[in-house]
């Protein structure tokens, strides 16, 4: 039972983990898009509560509102509207499995090692310390708030400005005509 007070986080990272891994399996292994969908917003939900758990509160924020929420929608929009029955189905991934095997371990050699040097890194005295608002120690979204609102206000603004004029061109090219309900095209 000590075991598992004194390793509790480490033990909750783990399962997160698997349950982040598995939810990513779940994405290329399903054959219904839906429910690869599902498995998708399941992957990033997990991926947020390991935010949470390091206690970066504003990445899991973003993650759940951006991700989450922006982008399953974006995904479900497109699922519903592509004709997938329609679509025949082509066993392409199982016919280049020996090749993706070997990818995949060299991908998973290459971030042991690089999480191996980090851990090596991180045990080093010299690591990044907390961050300092009107010279007190802020928590992770006050700091990300108060750079973006103060240094970063312009490139903010200007980005804001950019999305929304993307939101009006969507739904002006979105939008049909009149004159072209009846044919069925997209006109401007």
């Amino acid at each position: 039972m000590d075991f598992i007070v004194v390793h509790f986080e480490q033990i909750v990272f783990y399962v997160l983990a698997a349950l982040t891994v598995a939810g990513a399996i779940g994405v290329i292994t399903l054959k219904s898009p839906v429910h690869a969908a599902l498995s998708l917003l399941w992957s990033f939900l997990m991926v947020a509560a390991l935010f949470v758990l390091r206690q970066a509160e504003f990445l899991a924020a973003v993650q759940i509102l951006v991700y989450a929420g922006g982008i399953m929608v974006l995904f479900l929009f497109v699922i519903m509207l592509v004709n997938v029955k329609g679509l025949h189905a082509e066993s392409v991934f199982l016919s280049r499995i020996g090749p993706l095997a070997v990818m995949g371990g060299v991908l998973v050699g290459a971030l042991l090692s690089v999480a191996l040097l980090l851990g090596v890194l991180a045990a080093s005295p010299a690591g990044p310390g907390l961050a300092t608002v009107a010279g007190e120690h802020a928590g992770n979204t006050q700091a990300v708030g108060t750079a973006l609102y103060t240094k970063y206000l312009v490139p903010f603004e200007v980005v804001s400005v950019v999305l929304l004029v993307a939101m009006i061109g969507a739904i002006i090219f979105g939008r049909k005509d009149p004159e072209m309900e009846g044919s069925g095209e997209v006109g401007l």
